[in-house]
């Protein structure tokens, strides 16, 4: 009798824990004051580990800032795991689920950075996120950054146009170049219906240009991939002649022989890539660590693109994001948040073009 009491609280407990918070009134973030040292004090006696999930599509996407944060804070570990951004939420929503009362340690990631912006509202209305204003929160642009503190953009991600300079004197600067007949089987594509951020690129070209331009890439024969990582190392391998992409980013200040370019006529595809605390999360003063140093002036400098914050300038001969004509960051969101739009598009591009085929790009040695 008294066990099954316990497990009707406990599942009582665990059914509140997944209503809407709004009328808790309990809102308010914690805003931090504490210097980077300070906080990373903290976090060596909590244990010196942040346990993080990175939205991406190959495994060494993130060792970068793994070593960055390594290297300026002596004796933390960033143990940051790389998978699609549509993998890592329904992994987390089931860790959450589990991390009812009596399920101690169910919840084992600290911080989520994802492409999937649409589940931070959703995960907050359930009371999962930690309301914290890191310093430098106020520098981030308002859209992109929560007013209690649940959420911030980290970093800007943007689909430019790539090409490879050995094999391509001039590369594209509009949409319409991608149609020329020079680029008759050089373009490399990742497959629009396995990645929401492209189906969002040809839904945006597609609007603007109409179905024709799409028939015209057809035409084209492009090589349609999975992964956004993975144009752009066929852009560069000597075993493949392709020459240019629209579904990938390198940032704004590519190594030679790549090259960018962004068009004047055509909307691009940018948005700021999502990060937030678990309020339950084991190591929560590493992961406000990580997130005040991805905030940092040294962190923002050397991105090689675009900042989420207001004050940081971008790279030389390009305007600030909120300044560039032809794309607009925000409005990605909105497309990730119209659930049934999104699944229709993705529908029809596999209608059109087939399932994705191949190996996962985390796995495909490419």
């Amino acid at each position: 009798m008294i066990g099954s009491t316990l497990l009707a609280a406990s599942s009582l407990a665990a059914m509140v824990a997944a209503y809407d918070t709004t009328f808790g009134f309990n809102g308010a973030p914690i805003i931090e004051t504490r210097t980077l040292d300070e906080i990373h004090q903290a976090a060596l006696a909590e244990g010196g580990i942040v346990t993080a999930w990175h939205g991406g599509d190959e495994t060494n996407q993130q060792d970068g800032l793994k070593a960055a944060f390594e290297t300026r804070f002596p004796g933390m570990t960033l143990n940051i795991t790389v998978d699609v951004s549509k993998f890592h939420d329904g992994n987390i929503d089931r860790q959450l689920a589990l991390s009812a009362p009596g399920r101690p340690g169910a919840l084992y990631v600290d911080t989520a950075i994802l492409q999937t912006l649409h589940d931070y509202p959703r995960w907050d209305l359930e009371g999962a996120l930690l309301h914290y204003r890191p310093v430098n929160f106020d520098k981030i642009h308002p859209a992109f950054r929560d007013v209690r503190g649940a959420w911030h953009g980290v970093s800007i991600f943007a689909w430019t146009f790539i090409w490879n300079s050995d094999r391509e004197g001039d590369g594209p600067q509009e949409f319409a170049d991608f149609l020329e007949p020079r680029f008759k089987d050089r373009l490399v594509l990742t497959y629009p219906n396995d990645d929401d951020a492209v189906l969002y690129a040809f839904d945006l070209i597609m609007q603007q240009f109409g179905y024709e331009w799409f028939e015209k890439l057809l035409a084209q024969n492009p090589r349609w991939v999975r992964g956004t990582g993975t144009p752009v190392t066929l852009l560069t391998s000597p075993n493949t002649t392709v020459s240019a992409t629209f579904t990938a980013g390198i940032g704004l200040l590519p190594m030679a022989p790549l090259n960018v370019s962004i068009p004047s006529q055509g909307s691009f595809v940018t948005w700021a890539q999502r990060a937030a605390t678990f309020k339950d999360a084991p190591h929560p003063e590493g992961a406000k660590l990580l997130h005040n140093f991805m905030l940092s002036d040294e962190y923002q400098s050397t991105t090689g693109s675009w900042s989420v914050r207001k004050d940081v300038a971008p790279p030389a001969g390009y305007p600030a994001i909120m300044d560039v004509n032809t794309t607009n960051p925000v409005e990605f969101e909105r497309f990730m948040g119209d659930r049934v739009r999104v699944e229709r598009l993705k529908l029809f591009f596999e209608d059109k073009i087939g399932t994705a085929q191949g190996l996962s790009p985390l796995i495909d040695d490419l």
